[in-house]
């Protein structure tokens, strides 16, 4: 069975502590935190975000998967450090080169937080590889990043099958995640493929029934 990354993007602030609450008790297994900075995407979510995983570790302790989305990578990672998430992930394609990349895994490692890359639609499998030793996860965007509510991209899905078939080929057990466009009639194809997590938002958010939304998805 898969487990479920639940994005909080579009939970509404007034209602906010009850939905984190009740995202709990119905299943899910991780708060997705989207960061995005209006720079290396559109859409500005950092304070929000922040303020949303401080509300979360007063109530739960259901872990914080953070998907950074911006292009000081650095400083928020710091930023996110005291909140003691389980997974960071940085995007490949905010850092200058692939030192930079391999300086921001060790760190995350440093500070007990097992890290992860995340790559855009466009990005090949092939960027990435030298890194999967050192990775808990990749997180395989399946739209492009920084907007809810997009259709998932099907090349994105043979993508996710071919990093499953290199991970299984070298013996790694790196985590396969998809964020973009999951919902109850795409979940079977990126199953198939061969996930760990999926990350869900509107298929989760604006169900009537959280847990139901989730078993449904599991």
């Amino acid at each position: 069975m898969i487990e479920v990354s639940t994005s909080i993007l579009t939970v509404e602030k007034e209602n906010a502590t009850k939905t984190f609450y009740d995202l709990e008790v119905a299943g899910t297994d991780y708060y997705h935190i989207d960061i995005m900075d209006g720079k290396f995407v559109e859409k500005n979510t950092e304070e929000m975000m922040y303020e949303y995983s401080n509300i979360i570790k007063q109530i739960s302790n259901l872990p914080l998967d953070v998907h950074l989305m911006v292009e000081d990578v650095k400083g928020n990672i710091d930023r996110y450090i005291p909140l003691g998430p389980s997974i960071i992930t940085l995007h490949y394609e905010a850092c200058k080169d692939d030192e930079e990349v391999i300086k921001f895994i060790n760190y995350i490692k440093e500070n007990n937080i097992k890290p992860a890359i995340s790559i855009k639609p466009g990005t090949s499998i092939d960027k990435i590889k030298k890194f999967l030793p050192m990775l808990h996860m990749v997180l395989i965007m399946t739209v492009e990043p920084g907007k809810g509510g997009q259709k998932l991209i099907p090349e994105t899905v043979e993508k996710t099958k071919e990093l499953k078939k290199y991970l299984e080929e070298k013996k790694l057990d790196t985590y396969i995640e998809v964020d973009g466009g999951v919902n109850k009639e795409t979940i079977d194809m990126v199953k198939e493929a061969g996930i760990d997590i999926a990350v869900a938002g509107s298929a989760i958010i604006s169900a009537e029934d959280f847990k139901e939304a989730i078993n449904e998805l599991k």
